[in-house]
């Protein structure tokens, strides 16, 4: 992108990227600058030290962390920013990403990291988490969001009224 970027996204392996490309689309579509990394919280630490504690002088003001297994990256990034957070569990490992969930939201006391769903719609959720909390400071953001969500109930409000004449 050519704008700095607002939003860190950051998966602890490349094998995550077919699920994490959603929130990459996601933040495509809304025009929010961004950045993808791939950092280990187990096997590139201090990588990962080094990303949160200088992600705000580079201008970042979101980060969202996705991984599987363990998953402590979200809680690893966490630690060392200020930043929002928002973690999206992967799902896969021996129990089906459960593992990946509850690493994500059993976090303690004052390293908050909020958290998505361990589903397809967790990437994009988390996107358009991020791109809420910016459109808190950008009025042009804000209207895209809407006008998304205008667009999603305008697709309900079809599928009901074909569904009903279907129905006669």
């Amino acid at each position: 992108m050519t704008q700095s970027p607002l939003v860190g996204l950051v998966m602890g392996s490349d094998s995550d990227w077919p699920l994490v490309s959603k929130a990459h689309e996601t933040l495509d579509s809304l025009g929010v600058p961004h950045e993808v990394r791939v950092i280990s919280a187990h096997r590139t630490p201090d990588e990962a030290h080094e990303y949160s504690a200088t992600a705000e002088d580079r201008g970042l003001r979101v980060i969202l962390a996705a991984a599987g297994g363990a998953a402590h990256l979200a809680g690893v990034l966490a630690a060392s920013t200020t930043l929002p957070v928002i973690g999206i569990p992967v799902p896969g490992g021996s129990l089906g990403g459960l593992e990946a969930l509850l690493a994500t939201v059993q976090m303690p006391s004052g390293i908050p990291v909020a958290t998505v769903a361990l589903s397809s719609a967790g990437p994009a959720n988390a996107a358009i988490l991020a791109a809420e909390i910016l459109a808190l400071s950008d009025p042009e953001l804000k209207a895209r969001l809407r006008a998304r969500k205008e667009s999603l109930r305008a697709k309900v409000i079809a599928a009901d009224a074909k569904l009903r004449a279907s129905l006669v």
